[in-house]
């Protein structure tokens, strides 16, 4: 039996989530400071080094969502992780962390963004801005109080929703085996957003003309009448494979831009 995580512990984690930005990278995103914000409580659930060194490489992937939101997960990665520790072997699915965790992330973002980009701070630059363009003090101040307390508030109440909510909502799923129904439930949703991500981000813009017996035809055309987006496709499937591999994402960007640099000059991609 593990040890149970202490109000101490979550009160660091929480604290950590404010660095959700302080290691952002291309290929993780935020998922390095969203790891090192979970390592108080891994610490404590897992004291055999076999067993903490499993789950920081379950952390170490790709995150990313509204800052504002971030402890919300925090507070449901913890209750998972905690019944995960203190649960019989076999009985609780790891992957179903990382599942809920992705599943949780993009809509997350879609909310968040909304309130706290799209509207808190807005009104608060419009009622803060006059004031501070005149020479007010006032305006700062309001604008931080119109930005700041509805992220600080959702930081805090988020987190211990997240953790309070997601231990009963846990105990709960897993008695009437709903778990295994909504761990694959978030596969599918990460699969769904991952399949939508390929065809409306990834580009390959074939622009190659061929001529042949006296006539021409683009290159592109052809490959979209067979499939549409079938180019972003393979593409994205030959890099998952090399990631798989345990290729260097970093590497992998330089070898793209590289490559797209050639192709572009030799005719094969459009210039503009």
């Amino acid at each position: 039996m593990s040890e149970t995580i202490t109000k101490k512990d979550l009160r660091t984690v929480f604290w950590r989530s404010y660095q959700a930005l302080g290691c952002y990278t291309y290929d993780k995103q935020q998922g390095i400071s969203y790891m090192r914000a979970l390592l108080p409580v891994l610490t404590k659930l897992y004291p055999d080094k076999e067993k903490l060194k499993e789950a920081l490489n379950r952390h170490n992937t790709m995150f990313n969502t509204t800052c504002a939101l971030v402890p919300f997960c925090l507070g449901i990665t913890c209750a998972m992780e905690e019944e995960y520790a203190n649960a019989p072997e076999g009985s609780f699915d790891p992957q179903s962390i990382t599942d809920v965790k992705v599943a949780l992330m993009g809509p997350l973002a879609g909310i968040g963004d909304g309130f706290f980009w799209g509207t808190f701070r807005v009104i608060a630059c419009g009622v803060g801005a006059p004031l501070a363009a005149s020479g007010n003090i006032l305006g700062v101040v309001l604008y931080l109080l119109l930005n700041l307390v509805p992220s600080t508030l959702t930081r805090w109440y988020g987190f211990r929703l997240g953790y309070r909510g997601g231990r009963e909502f846990l105990a709960r799923i897993q008695a009437d085996g709903t778990l295994t129904k909504l761990t694959e439930a978030a596969k599918i949703l990460g699969l769904t957003v991952i399949g939508g991500l390929v065809s409306s981000i990834v580009s390959v813009p074939v622009s190659l003309e061929i001529h042949m017996g006296g006539g021409s035809f683009i290159l592109a055309d052809v490959l979209d009448s067979i499939m549409p987006n079938l180019l972003p496709l393979v593409l994205s499937l030959v890099v998952y494979r090399f990631i798989q591999k345990g290729a260097s994402v970093n590497k992998l960007i330089f070898v793209l831009l590289i490559l797209a640099i050639l192709l572009t000059w030799v005719g094969f991609f459009p210039m503009g």
